[in-house]
């Protein structure tokens, strides 16, 4: 029978997340203000602003880095420290080089175009499908290809996923809505006799 021991008492760094533990760069022409709790990024895309609870991580913001401090040590500073950390590089890449996201349309007679403010697309129902598009968002419509571009990678991402919900790629025929470089787990229809 064997035992195994567990160490009670860790060394908070071990824990501690990996991102958190070095200081994020700030990258020429992005401009970087801490106003309360309040973070915002400015740079050559936009501007973007986070809200950050300051009693649990502090976040300092250097002439060219952003640094983090835990204010207590517990579990929850521990964990929170890292998705601060990732938080605030999202906000660096986003206002510097922005988020993509590319959905293929796939189906007989599947169309998607860009009206105005609006994403139509056809997919195979008795109506068009009209999604609005959100003001921090680009959405570009080629032949079967459509392409998100945000600054706000979550909300990039979130809208992606509401076109991607429209039409689920189904398994038999690959019909649907599905991300470049997704791979659908193809299935074998009924074989006739």
């Amino acid at each position: 029978m064997f035992c195994f021991r567990f160490r009670k008492h860790w060394a908070a760094d071990s824990i501690m997340s990996r991102l958190s533990k070095q200081p994020i760069a700030i990258p020429s022409g992005v401009e970087v203000t801490k106003k309360e709790n309040t973070i915002s990024i400015k740079g050559p895309k936009g501007e973007l602003s986070r809200s950050f609870k300051d009693d649990v991580v502090a976040i300092n913001v250097d002439s060219n880095e952003i640094a983090f401090e835990k204010q207590v040590d517990t579990v929850f500073s521990r964990a929170l420290i890292g998705t601060y950390a990732s938080h605030i590089i999202n906000m660096v890449h986003g206002v510097t080089e922005g988020f993509e996201k590319k959905l293929i349309v796939e189906g007989v007679g599947f169309r998607s175009e860009v009206k105005g403010k609006n994403l139509e697309m056809s997919l195979g129902f008795s109506h068009p499908v009209i999604m609005e598009i959100p003001e921090d968002i680009t959405a570009t419509a080629e032949k079967n290809i459509v392409t998100i571009s945000g600054t706000d990678k979550e909300k990039t991402m979130q809208f992606a996923a509401q076109i991607r919900a429209k039409k689920k790629p189904e398994p038999y025929k690959g019909k649907g809505i599905r991300y470049e470089g997704e791979i659908i787990r193809r299935k074998q229809g009924k074989k006739s006799a």
